[in-house]
């Protein structure tokens, strides 16, 4: 009697755990890993929603760039972190979903190591190219490649959503091209913009200033319809033969895989919040990310889709990486 007396009280007292830290939360300053280098879209959006935060919350919410392994490093370190909401990630989860099929062994489970907090905004990807890139459009890209099998060199962080999107438009148009290693989208930018490669698939937010400034030639957008910033420019999918092409960059917020969900709740809240402001909202529809902010489940149910949608496109291509 005892000892049920004993365990009816620690769990009564748990009860009340989630709350109160809740009400309190957040009491010293909050870390958000970007484990991509600055500049990418990751570390954009962190750096937009962290001010905000700030101004929300009165405690300095820092920017951490862990770069490495397509994101791996960086995650690892919030899946091992005390789960009392001070430790996140906003990355591509895109990233995190591929992972477990292209890495041989991954120190983390995706699932059961992560709480998912909400998905910030998606961008399609652009196909884009170097101004001097004889290729205009996808059909002249297909067929500069055939007629250059291998020479064209296509720059990503190997792994990742933007080399899937490489990987899936060869396999499904027959082309070969050379794949340049890199540790994330700013550094894809930067090797294509001088010349170092000649082509990319890559996160419109932190991609479309470039060929706004025409240090890029936009190709085309991998979303299912024309984007309404860029009516002119064509879909991938509008291509004969890459129907149904959609990939891009999904960006979303996750905490250590215990965090109690009262924390998580709030979190959600208040960064939905952030990203459907007039300010944040306009910022973003305007550099082509749409604002989500999507609830835990309905983010941890997106993950657990997209992990199996390119488990079978990675087992298609016999593509691998190690760890």
């Amino acid at each position: 009697m005892n000892r049920l007396c004993t365990a009816g009280l620690t769990a009564l007292a748990f009860t009340f755990v989630g709350p109160a830290i809740a009400q309190t939360y957040p009491a010293k300053p909050i870390r958000i890993i970007v484990p991509f280098p600055a500049g990418g879209t990751s570390d954009i959006l962190t750096r937009l929603i962290g001010a905000k935060l700030h101004e929300a919350w009165g405690q300095p919410v820092l920017a951490d760039n862990r770069p490495g392994a397509n994101g791996n490093i960086g995650a690892d370190m919030v899946a091992r972190a005390a789960p009392d909401g001070y430790t996140l990630v906003l990355m591509d989860v895109g990233n995190l979903a591929i992972s477990p099929s292209v890495f041989a062994k991954l120190p983390f489970d995706i699932i059961r190591e992560f709480a998912p907090v909400t998905v910030v905004s998606y961008s399609p990807h652009i196909l884009a190219a170097h101004p001097s890139m004889p290729a205009r459009t996808v059909r002249e890209v297909i067929a500069l490649a055939k007629a250059r099998p291998g020479k064209l060199n296509y720059a990503t962080g190997l792994g990742g959503a933007p080399h899937m999107a490489g990987l899936m438009f060869a396999y499904r148009t027959g082309i070969q091209w050379t794949y340049i290693p890199t540790k994330g989208g700013a550094a894809n930018i930067l090797i294509v913009t001088t010349g170092e490669a000649d082509i990319l698939f890559n996160g419109m937010l932190a991609t479309l200033p470039h060929t706004k400034s025409g240090r890029l030639r936009l190709i085309a957008v991998s979303s299912d319809k024309r984007f309404p910033t860029l009516p002119d420019t064509p879909t991938v999918a509008e291509t004969p033969g890459l129907e149904g092409f959609v990939t891009g960059s999904w960006q979303g917020v996750l905490a250590p895989g215990k965090t109690p969900p009262e924390l998580v709740s709030r979190l959600q809240a208040e960064i939905a919040r952030i990203i459907h402001t007039s300010d944040i909202k306009e910022k973003l529809s305007g550099q082509g990310a749409d604002p989500i902010g999507s609830s835990p489940a309905e983010m941890g149910r997106w993950l657990a889709a997209e992990k199996d949608r390119w488990a079978k496109v990675i087992k298609a291509t016999g593509f691998k990486l190690e760890q």
